[in-house]
């Protein structure tokens, strides 16, 4: 059935070349509402009708293929279409919900429709009183299918709908099936929403102080095994002390309810530790991996459950990479104006005097570059249909050994005034033995740095995709992606993909996704001049079926910003006055300046 399912996918899905997931435009699709989407009965609101024109900004993508059906995909991301929602043209105001996207194609990936998850401010929808949450926003989309027709959308919240400068940092899991039960057409899987559950609460303090819950992972058990069906979500503690934990809950009963959060990382370290991710062997066991930021290290950290996820044996290290982060000094400079088009966006997340990413303004860097955040992130999964292991797949992005380079400014990958060539590898450990393999790398390039891999592994073939910037012609490990010299933007960033059939011991297929190398640089966020690229992208196989999504800047209209005379070519379209006491309103967000999308292909 899946091999059948599987060929006519692939001569049906030829030509879905770099699919557009994110139709926030009204030459796309639109929006549709979730409501609708399940049952066909008419339902619109504000946040729906902004998001079928807004032309917005979307990123951190996840995707997620139905094991039942490979035409069935449901992506997401962390979508802002619905942000200008009922402002007057002409003098566009940010009232309206950062929200999750619920993306869902039934042909492949040829073509998706474009939902949100219920549950968003001014949602008023028969489906709203089914989400049992507290925000006015919400990101760190996740994703997850069981074998029964079920996915489960994990997500992180933050703002309070009063208005207040509280940020509630929960965390939630909402659950789509299928109208017709486990028995019903598999191209209906996933369709209907059936409700959303916190998992996990934050403090509730302001500017994400107190106890603040982040840096999502979900899974579900389809390995028939006495777990079969379990859901499992894990996540960040970020606490206002400093500390650093993971925190794990399962369902029993479908994503109708959950567990009290335990700590999995008990009485392991002080260190930063954070991306949790989740993955389940073919005999049902669980694992969490996650990362610990140790100095100029990073250690990719698991703990092992071998009873559903109900406790975990003490964590252990897989390996250990050389890490890397993005970084500059700080160097703000006075705001023009003090409008704000997003201001729930966390934009740099400030290390004292260092900046994560840099722009203009107050988010001006002294080495001049515009940059977006990057750090080592692993990303881990299992091949849930392999009963003879138990083994666990990971990649990561860390330093290559010998590309260390003084930078000559205060931009560096290793601490401020170094840099270095950030590269993809891959490894595998056996949770049974703990043995691992060597890391490879995944493509191994003379230019380019590689960012924010992913891997997803099924019936012994192996999957991955990275970010890649080996076309930039201004390449140099001494500089940010996509500047050159003198700070001026290049175009840099490409989306690229390979597959394994020996279970990683060797890559084969690497193939470029992108048609079209694109600037990734666009001063879309903190009132325009700040880039944004997110924290990943994802990739998605049942067998030799692979689907990719990112980030995307093609649709985005570049402009000049009255505000900056540095002209380097990172501005947008503004279509705003600047006077002496500020904008004279904000006139265009409709017309592309801001318009970040997710775009999707298959992948080898």
């Amino acid at each position: 059935m899946v091999r059948t399912i599987l060929v006519s996918t692939l001569i049906a899905c030829a030509a879905a070349a770099e699919t557009r997931l994110s139709n926030d435009s009204a030459k796309s699709g639109g929006y549709l509402s979730a409501y609708t989407l399940a049952t066909g009965q008419p339902y619109t609101d504000a946040v729906l009708s902004e998001c079928a024109i807004a032309r917005g900004r979307q990123n951190e993508p996840a995707v997620a293929v139905d094991p039942r059906d490979l035409r069935v995909l449901i992506g997401s991301s962390n979508d802002y279409c619905g942000v200008y929602a009922g402002s007057p043209r002409g003098n566009f105001v940010p009232n309206g919900p950062i929200w999750l996207g619920y993306y869902r194609s039934e042909n492949g990936g040829a073509t998706f429709q474009s939902s949100l998850v219920p549950g968003y401010p001014g949602d008023a929808s028969p489906f709203a009183a089914l989400a049992q949450i507290r925000t006015a926003s919400s990101g760190d989309p996740v994703i997850a299918w069981d074998n029964y027709g079920r996915v489960f959308m994990g997500s992180e919240s933050s703002g309070d709908p009063a208005g207040t400068a509280k940020t509630f940092g929960d965390v939630w899991v909402a659950t789509y099936d299928n109208p017709e039960g486990e028995s019903g057409r598999t191209l209906d899987d996933g369709k209907r929403y059936r409700g959303t559950v916190t998992v996990g609460n934050g403090s509730s303090a302001p500017n994400l102080l107190g106890k603040f819950n982040d840096k999502t992972a979900i899974e579900a058990d389809r390995t028939g095994s006495a777990c079969d069906g379990s859901v499992y979500f894990a996540w960040t503690r970020y606490s206002g002390n400093g500390n650093v934990s993971t925190y794990f809950v399962r369902s029993m009963d479908h994503g109708q309810t959950f567990s009290k959060p335990i700590k999995v990382n008990q009485n392991f370290s002080n260190f930063d530790e954070q991306d949790p991710e989740i993955s389940v062997t073919g005999n049902g066991h669980v694992y969490v991996n996650f990362s610990q930021q140790v100095g100029d290290r990073v250690n990719v950290a698991y703990a092992r459950s071998t009873n559903c996820g109900a406790t975990f044996e003490p964590p252990r290290v897989a390996a250990t990479f050389s890490r890397y982060e993005a970084i500059d000094v700080a160097a703000p400079a006075p705001v023009p104006t003090k409008a704000v088009d997003d201001p729930l966006f966390e934009s740099d997340e400030s290390l004292g005097s260092l900046n994560r990413d840099c722009g203009d303004f107050d988010s001006a860097c002294q080495s001049g570059y515009t940059f977006f955040r990057r750090v080592s992130s692993p990303r881990a999964t299992a091949d849930q249909r392999d009963r003879a292991h138990e083994y666990v797949y990971v990649v990561i992005d860390a330093n290559k050994p010998g590309s260390l380079v003084p930078t000559g400014t205060t931009y560096g990958t290793v601490g401020t005034g170094t840099g270095s060539q950030t590269a993809a590898y891959f490894f595998r450990y056996d949770g049974a033995t703990g043995a691992a393999t060597t890391p490879v790398l995944l493509d191994d390039q003379p230019v380019g740095h590689q960012w924010f891999p992913d891997v997803s592994v099924d019936q012994g073939v192996v999957h991955v995709a990275w970010y890649d910037s080996r076309n930039d012609p201004a390449y140099s490990t001494a500089r940010p992606i996509g500047n050159d010299a003198s700070g001026q933007a290049t175009p840099a960033l490409d989306v690229y993909a390979a597959i394994s059939f020996d279970g990683g011991a060797s890559f084969a297929g690497r193939t470029r996704l992108t048609s079209r190398t694109q600037f990734p640089n666009w001063e879309q966020f903190s009132n325009r001049a700040v880039p944004f690229n997110g924290d990943y992208l994802w990739v998605t196989s049942i067998g030799s079926f692979a689907y990719a999504v990112w980030t995307d800047y093609r649709n985005v209209v570049p402009g000049t910003d009255p505000r900056d005379t540095t002209n380097d070519g990172n501005d947008v379209k503004q279509c705003r006055t600047l006077t002496s006491t500020g904008w004279t309103g904000d006139q265009c967000p409709h017309d592309g300046g801001i318009d970040q999308n997710i775009y999707g292909d298959l992948a080898p």
